[in-house]
């Protein structure tokens, strides 16, 4: 009989030895974020008749008029919007007449200045890059670090007429860190853009 009773208890040992080494012990899973298929670069020609710029933009993008400015008309018909419905981004163009009052070189530099700094208490870092091209046109390209709401904003100008203001936006929270292949992809296209442009 102990030889029995030896054997229920080594089995009923090893049953609550199984029982506990299958137990799910839960593991935290590194944080991740969704892959974003990115499109293959290709560019065609802005030349809308009329208009005071032409430039190469990016064909997975759609050009559409800007009819609203904070619930107002633009100041003029030129302001358009760089339209990226697979990536859920905009870049918004805002163009201005360089003249007197309000319009004069200095201030819309400023002005622009400005509306890239309103982002300094979400933003790490702003960066400021020189932009000179062959086409007469000058300006800043600006690179805002963090989790600011517009991460890549430009001005162009030849100094004179005509001033055009860019500037991304997502349709999304900003996150720089699951944002940051979209942001790096069409920084490329913004500088692209601007190497193109051409006054008319």
């Amino acid at each position: 009989m102990p030889d029995v009773k030896g054997r229920a208890l080594a089995l009923v040992s090893l049953f609550i030895l199984l029982f506990t080494a299958c137990e799910n012990v839960p593991t935290p899973k590194p944080r991740g974020y969704f892959l974003i298929k990115l499109p293959e670069r290709q560019y065609r020609k802005f030349d809308m008749p009329g208009y005071p710029y032409t430039f190469e933009y990016p064909a997975y993008a759609n050009i559409v008029k800007d009819t609203s400015f904070f619930g107002e008309a633009p100041e003029n018909p030129y302001w358009i919007n760089v339209d990226f419905p697979s990536l859920n981004g905009k870049i918004y163009l805002s163009y201005k007449i360089i003249g007197p009052g309000n319009n004069t070189f200095r201030k819309l530099v400023d002005d622009a200045f400005k509306m890239t700094y309103k982002h300094t208490y979400k933003a790490e870092y702003i960066d400021e890059n020189a932009i000179h091209t062959p086409n007469h046109v000058n300006g800043t390209f600006y690179e805002v670090g963090g989790n600011a709401a517009s991460s890549k904003q430009f001005f162009a100008t030849d100094s004179v007429h005509h001033f055009l203001r860019g500037a991304l936006y997502f349709d999304a929270t900003p996150n720089a860190d699951s944002l940051a292949p979209v942001y790096k992809f069409l920084e490329q296209d913004m500088w692209h853009m601007v190497e193109t442009l051409r006054w008319r």
